[in-house]
């Protein structure tokens, strides 16, 4: 398996699970030097869900794809590398391989009910498949998702995460972290990328885009909701952040849907 960009190939062994963030394209072969297919020829002709190609018997791979609403988006696809890499013989691999066997047996069993079980046992696959990458809390790169599973921060992201329009100081995430001031925004700095009270107001705003394009909450009520005292200074930090005022946010969120 190749993707796109200056990686090298990865050889896929049996059991293996790959999940991929969208941005590149990939091959998928038997052979580096064959020439690649385009599947989405492969599959405009199919009758059903499963397709065969070449002559060999050796091999079933078992493909699909995540739809991420907005604020999937915003967490996932930029702490997320281009390619996830599940082995076999990783601790979290038995759970992925009988999800895997009964997804092939969906597909292929003509049950009824079938695509409806297919579809929750995908969402059930990406969710295993990032509790694997998010075991080595260590190991992740700095922001949100780092932050989530770190054992020293989350505490204190669950407190803000709770209580968005508190009026919050430093002292009291770092009391729930227990540390230091000086400690907290260190660490918290080295896990999420960025000081803990920027943290917040990024949280702030992906909170009040999620409830301007979903909602019909009045722009001084969202205010209060993110901790702003008056309409005004929410919506001079929503500019700046996004660049619009939170009317005309919400004016384009409903115009692309109705489009």
């Amino acid at each position: 398996m190749a993707v796109e960009g200056p990686a090298d190939s990865v050889r896929l062994e049996r059991g293996d699970v790959a999940v991929f963030d969208g941005s590149r394209g990939f091959v998928v072969g038997s052979d580096r030097a064959a020439d690649p297919v385009d599947a989405t020829r492969l599959f405009a002709g199919a009758p059903g869900p499963v397709i065969r190609h070449g002559d060999g018997e050796d091999v079933a791979f078992v493909g699909g794809h995540v739809e991420l609403g907005r604020a999937g988006e915003e967490l996932l696809l930029h702490a997320l590398p281009p390619l996830l890499h599940v082995r076999a013989a990783e601790e979290e691999a038995p759970v992925l391989r009988r999800l895997l066997d009964q997804l092939l047996r969906e597909l292929t069993g003509d049950r009824a009910g079938a695509d409806f079980a297919a579809a929750q046992l995908a969402q059930l696959l990406f969710v295993e498949v990032l509790r694997a990458y998010l075991a080595d809390a260590d190991a992740l790169p700095a922001g949100r998702l780092r932050a989530l599973v770190d054992e020293c921060i989350s505490p204190a992201l669950r407190l803000m995460h709770a209580e968005p329009g508190r009026p919050w100081q430093l002292e009291e995430p770092a009391r729930a972290a227990a540390m230091s001031r000086t400690t907290f925004a260190e660490r918290f700095r080295t896990v999420a990328g960025v000081p803990p009270l920027t943290y917040l107001l990024d949280w702030r705003m992906s909170l009040a885009r999620r409830a301007l394009r979903d909602g019909a909450t009045s722009v001084s009520a969202l205010a209060r909701q993110v901790g702003y005292t008056s309409e005004s200074a929410f919506s001079n930090a929503f500019k700046r952040t996004t660049g619009v005022t939170p009317r005309r946010y919400r004016e384009a969120a409903r115009a692309a849907l109705a489009g």
